[in-house]
């Protein structure tokens, strides 16, 4: 692992993650460039101290010089998005697997390089879009796909958090949000670039559908830096599909507010992240169906939502188990390639490097969109 020192929220989480189904460890590590902290953290997740490196690049280069059985298999990046592309890259030519944070990189073209050194060398590459690992996401999904709601015609997304109400930007930003609204780290955006591209990675995960183009409004309210804390966002999908995409880091008493709502011309449905373990599905005029986690008849339908159910039904699952959801079928397609096989398609239920590609299509064309006046802008 790269990043995800002692006191980083994300790189915590995919440790937890990762160990959660058993079979996978972390066994090698760069936590952090501070060499106290980079111990401290080693020490606790229990890295011998042979495995623990002092920059990206000596884990790379160590970890390759090792026999086959004895390195890593693959390589996570918890990092600042800035180093995503250069980790990735170095991690692939070694001939490891790649588990990366989103946004994938900084530009498009360092996207589409990584996804043709993905396709040139085989390597596993998946990118932690987190939300898309829920099982009643994949429900959703397996729903649209069989035709339950018949043509799509309207999705609304909405992701509100009110973090950056929290903070006196008159002040030194915390560690945390510092380098997300500094364009050299960040990127072009903040908001966009942090939970606005996991919400377009949804819509067009659980539709189906490709955003064609789009028509992007952003704003910095509360954040005198330049890059946007709040936007809007109108898409126009293929087939025909229309849509709005809300983002918002400055959503005054929101906590994690991820809305999902998609309307065919037979039934819609929706669902919330902060009440992740039930799919509404609603007809004109019928009662609303409310689908739980885990029960047999989700089962039935959607053999993805039930492979990503480990409780029992009525045993709350959530953001954790997103992530594990996502490794699962990440490591076990590492797991069938390693060994010649050719995985499942149940295995490659996970977001890889041509969503990484469609996540910074999506986050230029928002950009441009929006610096051109508010334009309709071709993905």
């Amino acid at each position: 692992m790269v990043g995800g020192g002692v006191g980083a929220f994300v790189g915590k989480i995919h440790r937890e993650a990762v160990r959660l189904d058993g079979g996978v460890d972390v066994v090698a590590g760069m936590f952090n460039r501070d060499a106290d902290l980079n111990a401290q953290t080693g020490d606790a997740v229990g890295v011998k101290p042979n495995r623990l490196y002092s920059s990206w690049q000596e884990l790379v280069a160590g970890e390759a010089a090792l026999p086959k059985g004895e390195r890593a298999d693959f390589i996570s990046i918890c990092t600042p998005n800035n180093l995503h592309y250069p980790i990735a890259k170095a991690a692939l030519e070694a001939g490891f697997h790649v588990m990366c944070e989103k946004p994938m990189t900084l530009t498009i073209a360092e996207a589409e390089e990584l996804a043709e050194l993905v396709a040139r060398t085989g390597r596993v590459f998946g990118l932690m879009h987190t939300y898309t690992g829920y099982p009643m996401v994949k429900l959703a999904h397996d729903l649209i796909a069989r035709g339950d709601l018949g043509r799509i015609c309207k999705v609304v997304i909405e992701y509100a958090q009110g973090s950056f109400r929290k903070m006196d930007f008159s002040q030194p930003l915390d560690k945390r949000n510092k380098w997300k609204m500094d364009p050299a780290v960040s990127g072009k955006s903040c908001c966009m670039s942090d939970i606005g591209v996991h919400a377009a990675n949804m819509v067009e995960y659980v539709t189906g559908l490709k955003i064609e183009s789009l028509l992007a409004d952003l704003s910095s309210f509360v954040a005198p830096r330049g890059l946007d804390d709040d936007g809007s966002v109108l898409l126009r999908f293929e087939g025909g599909a229309k849509g709005v995409l809300t983002a918002s880091k400055i959503a005054t008493g929101e906590e994690n507010g991820l809305r999902l709502r998609v309307y065919g011309d037979k039934m819609g449905l929706v669902w919330k992240q902060e009440n992740p373990n039930i799919l509404r599905v609603r007809a004109q005029r019928e009662p609303e169906q409310t689908w739980k986690r885990a029960n047999p008849y989700v089962r039935e339908v959607s053999e993805s939502s039930a492979r990503a159910s480990r409780p029992p039904a009525g045993h709350p699952e959530g953001y954790i188990e997103g992530f594990a959801n996502h490794y699962m079928n990440f490591c076990d397609t590492i797991r069938a390639v390693d060994a010649g096989e050719t995985p499942t398609p149940a295995m490659l239920d996970f977001p890889g490097v041509q969503d990484g590609v469609r996540g910074l299509r999506f986050i230029e064309a928002v950009i441009a969109s929006n610096d051109a006046g508010g334009v309709w802008t071709k993905l």
